[in-house]
């Protein structure tokens, strides 16, 4: 039979006492749920602005915000360290064919968007509006790097410090970064493509003076855009640069992997082909490949893949959401790299650039035997 208790009477105070505990656990509770609540919130609002942070990116065109350095987030070397101690960018603004009223614009657009590599030429015909351009920009002279080339015509040692002065003049500068000897030939001055045989088959006193412009100051490296006639030579300042066309259709695998043994960066002018090409070469298969599986543009897709090659590159445009898109590289897998680079170096070479017919000259520039 259950036992039945009374229950104890409770007085005053203690039916007080109870109800404060009640309240004191209430406010916890709701104190609790306050700093939960307010918690996710705050994880919410962050998730959102990343979120929004990452979609404001463009998935084609421009894809970074000008001035972002996107691609330092990336394992590819921003720079390339030179023998002289110097840092190369390895994204440049090629300016080529880029006209009077649209150049100064491009490289104005470029400095914005993180370039910091300009490279041009005397016989671009465009250097006194990238000089503007640049000098506007408010970007200080030892943050840039400037490359320029000596043409065809001011080979004679006499003849390249005024070439160089009227450069540096035209950009605004006391110096270059980088100078290279445009072609490795040489034309008589102040003819029209009448070639100085002797010159041409030896190049050594225009580099021996290019040697003295360094020492001089006005240089702060040299280079070339085909070996030919040069290395044999006692070389007091050895070329720090090879500009070369380099692209899908021409990847050039030997000369690449020569380059790298025999420590001489190489530049990829026409990355993407020539004006011709840029079409084709956006729409290989394994090109597209990586741009979707990578969220990135066909360019971008080639353009990584240059760099990840170990080259600097030189993307031209005068487009501000395509100069902005070229400057965006990043890594690419293992698989999709090496996939690239089989499906460029599986077909025959085809060669963008070569003015030997239009020069008049009775051999090709890029045999390796000339005729002189």
């Amino acid at each position: 039979m259950p036992v039945f208790y009374k229950p104890v009477p409770t007085s005053e105070h203690d039916d007080e006492e109870s109800q404060n505990l009640t309240k004191s656990r209430s406010a916890r509770i709701k104190t609790t749920l306050f700093y939960f609540v307010a918690t996710i919130a705050v994880m919410y609002v962050a998730y959102l602005a990343t979120r929004s942070i990452i979609r404001s990116v463009p998935k084609h065109g421009m894809h970074g915000r000008p001035g972002c350095h996107h691609r330092n987030l990336t394992t590819l070397p921003s720079h390339h360290i030179l023998p002289s101690g110097d840092k190369i960018p390895s994204v440049a603004l090629g300016v080529w064919q880029a006209g009077k009223g649209e150049v100064g614009a491009a490289v104005q657009t470029a400095l914005k968007t993180g370039y910091r590599h300009i490279d041009g030429a005397w016989i671009y015909g465009n250097e006194e509006e990238v000089g503007k351009a640049i000098s506007a920009s408010g970007v200080p002279r030892d943050q840039l790097w400037l490359t320029s080339k000596l043409w065809n015509n001011f080979h004679a040692p006499e003849d390249i410090e005024p070439a160089l002065d009227e450069t540096l003049t035209r950009l605004n500068t006391e110096y270059l970064d980088l100078y290279l000897i445009h072609w490795p030939i040489a034309f008589k001055k102040g003819s029209n493509n009448v070639l100085d045989k002797e010159l041409t088959a030896n190049p050594y006193p225009t580099w021996q003076k290019l040697e003295e412009l360094v020492d001089k100051g006005k240089i702060r490296n040299i280079g070339i855009s085909k070996i030919k006639n040069l290395t044999a030579n006692p070389l007091k300042h050895k070329p720090a640069v090879n500009q070369v066309e380099l692209n899908y259709f021409n990847p050039q695998p030997e000369l690449l992997k020569w380059s790298k043994e025999n420590g001489l960066l190489l530049e990829a002018y026409s990355p993407l082909g020539s004006t011709k090409q840029v079409k084709e070469a956006l729409s290989v298969p394994e090109v597209k490949e990586i741009a979707k599986k990578l969220d990135i543009t066909p360019a971008q897709a080639l353009i990584s893949w240059h760099v990840q090659r170990g080259t600097i590159v030189l993307p031209k445009s005068v487009t501000p959401s395509r100069v902005q898109e070229n400057f965006q590289v990043v890594t690419l897998p293992d698989d999709l790299f090496d996939k690239l680079e089989k499906a460029a170096t599986s077909h025959p070479p085809q060669r963008v650039v070569n003015p030997s017919k239009n020069w008049g000259l009775d051999f090709d520039v890029f045999d390796e035997n000339w005729p002189l």
